[in-house]
């Protein structure tokens, strides 16, 4: 019941807050891909913290409170989160001041998009227990080689950049996406610093990077 009450408050807590961020800026509740957006994220967000609490509570609970100790790790979550409320701002007065002219079938593709990275997510929580918001080794942790993990190292953080990428499209800005694209960088610069600890600490990944030999993207990267 704790972790629930927990994750609720977070929960309503992050739909307040994008509310506000979204809607403020716009200068009206009529902002349509604003409500667009919050329920293409949230409704599916609430649905995969029921399943979460329910069939994997401690994964939940490591999320919820997870807490980069790495300076420079801390510094990529401070700038990830400029980059959003200055991408969520800039969307809203995007919207206000008519900056862009986004086609529907782009805001169509986006959402998909969105939908789609969103349950390729879950499917990586699914997989790999470990997962963890911070970079670090956890106690027992061993290497997941399956599924998606077969595919790409990263796939965690591959799903995310498209995720990512595709919310100020949802959100019908350009100029927003413009603010969402150093995440691209903060991903590759985060990436490095993780497989450096994985090589050295984890047992096993040494051989998978043998095996799985590109980080985000097959054949790319």
């Amino acid at each position: 019941m704790k972790l629930a009450i927990s994750a609720l408050i977070k929960y309503i807590t992050g739909v307040v807050l994008v509310g506000l961020l979204l809607f403020l800026p716009a200068g009206s509740l009529g902002y349509s891909n604003g409500w667009l957006f919050m329920g293409l994220l949230f409704v599916p967000m609430l649905i995969l913290g029921v399943v979460l609490l329910v069939k994997s509570p401690k994964l939940l609970k490591k999320r919820l409170d997870a807490k980069e100790e790495s300076a420079s790790q801390k510094k990529i979550v401070s700038l990830t989160g400029l980059f959003f409320v200055l991408g969520f701002v800039i969307a809203g007065l995007d919207y206000r001041f008519g900056w862009s002219d986004v086609p529907s079938w782009v805001v169509i593709a986006a959402s998909a998009i969105l939908l789609v990275s969103y349950g390729l997510y879950g499917e990586v929580m699914r997989e790999n227990a470990f997962l963890s918001r911070t970079v670090e080794i956890q106690e027992n942790q061993t290497v997941v080689d399956k599924g998606l993990y077969s595919i790409v190292r990263h796939p965690m953080y591959a799903v995310t950049l498209w995720l990512f990428l595709s919310i100020p499209l949802v959100l019908g800005s350009f100029w927003s996406f413009l603010c969402f694209l150093p995440y691209v960088v903060l991903i590759v610069s985060r990436i490095n610093h993780e497989e450096k600890l994985l090589e050295t600490q984890l047992n096993g990944y040494a051989e998978y990077k043998t095996r799985v030999k590109y980080r985000l993207f097959p054949f790319v990267w």
